[in-house]
């Protein structure tokens, strides 16, 4: 049974910074490309950031690039997000994503297994 278990988040000031993790686990983790996306109140699902689950290829939204890092663990089978810079238009809860040896259109939110998500409150 695969399981991607969110922790990290948290309310913060405009500014400030928080690291989200996704521990997995019932699959070969080094084996999927992992992806970020959040949905705020009202508004659909979207994009924030993926790596490949090789060559360590990465993705960002336009709206993140600069202030987000993507990285993965596959020795803990977790991926992580490094959120800098934090501003209240990135309030939303975070999911992260998992598809299996997917090393293109990261952004197409077609993936295997979703995580329940962890709430990200950025306070202005």
């Amino acid at each position: 049974q695969v399981q991607l278990v969110e922790s990290g988040g948290g309310l913060v000031q405009t500014g400030g910074s928080l690291r989200l993790s996704c521990a997995a686990s019932g699959l070969t983790f080094s084996n999927y490309a992992m992806g970020w996306f959040r949905q705020a109140p009202g508004k659909e699902r979207e994009f924030v950031a993926a790596i490949s689950w090789s060559v360590g290829m990465t993705d960002y939204a336009d709206s993140v690039k600069g202030r987000f890092t993507i990285s993965r663990d596959n020795a803990k089978n977790t991926v992580y997000l490094q959120m800098n810079s934090l501003k209240p238009e990135d309030t939303a809860v975070y999911y992260c994503a998992a598809d299996s040896f997917r090393l293109s259109s990261f952004r197409r939110p077609d993936y295997d297994y979703w995580g329940q998500g962890t709430q990200v409150t950025v306070s202005s």
